[in-house]
């Protein structure tokens, strides 16, 4: 818990400076998933979650908010909801972008004290409609995950010129040490995995249509062991989605 009220803490001089954000139009959008889908593992039981979100800047600062629809996950003990605050800052140096951030991830409903903050940082290059991009979340040890988790990952992004249509691609690993077996099967359920992503998305004035493909190369058998570790949502499956911008 006190890391996540230190990144509370952190958040607190952005969130009292809405005002001055708020003039930079702020990005908001409400979400309808077929399932909330993060690194590959369902989140939500494999059932439709609706979100909220917004993001907002700031010269070279960057502050955003998600609020999801957990429906009692299993794998968060249990959690109806979570929300994800989100601080950072960006730079360019040359043609590629550099972000680094904080995150919290706080969960309403768990049968434990299951949040917790992490790190992250990326570097993406974009050249025409193609952006690729690679980085890596850093959640230090802490009880609510047992232990820490480190989560590499790269994608990219190909706009098909002329059309409303993007194509979207990534892969990702995740790994850490262990303290508690039980409540690292959260992340990581059976040990490390590695995960990927094939997707399309169709985008209209304000409305975005997605479709992915995620998949793990989880074992359902291993995870099985491990209540937290959701092992029957953590395999292959087709998400969709659709998302509403104001």
């Amino acid at each position: 818990m006190k890391t996540i009220w230190a990144a509370i803490v952190t958040v607190a001089p952005m969130l009292a400076a809405t005002p001055a954000i708020a003039q930079q139009r702020p990005s908001i959008g409400v979400e309808l998933n077929s399932d909330e889908n993060r690194r590959g593992l369902s989140w939500s039981g494999g059932r439709v979650s609706p979100s909220a979100d917004i993001f907002a800047t700031s010269g070279p600062f960057e502050a955003s908010g998600r609020i999801v629809s957990l429906r009692e996950s299993d794998r968060h003990g249990g959690a109806g909801v979570v929300g994800d605050l989100m601080l950072g800052a960006s730079t360019t140096l040359g043609l590629v972008t550099v972000r680094g951030r904080v995150t919290g991830h706080l969960f309403g409903g768990a049968g434990f004290d299951a949040d917790y903050v992490e790190l992250g940082g990326s570097a993406a290059y974009t050249l025409g409609p193609v952006n690729v991009e690679a980085g890596a979340d850093y959640a230090p040890s802490q009880d609510a995950i047992g232990g820490d988790n480190l989560y590499l990952h790269a994608g990219v992004q190909a706009g098909i010129p002329g059309t409303p249509w993007t194509l979207l691609a990534g892969v990702g690993h995740s790994s850490g040490s262990t303290d508690n077996g039980f409540r690292a099967a959260r992340l990581r359920p059976g040990g490390d995995y590695s995960d990927w992503r094939l997707g399309v998305e169709h985008v209209t004035g304000p409305v975005t249509l997605g479709l992915d493909y995620v998949g793990t190369d989880v074992s359902e058998r291993t995870a099985s062991a491990f209540p937290l570790a959701d092992a029957r949502h953590s395999g292959d499956r087709i998400v969709g989605r659709v998302r509403f911008g104001f």
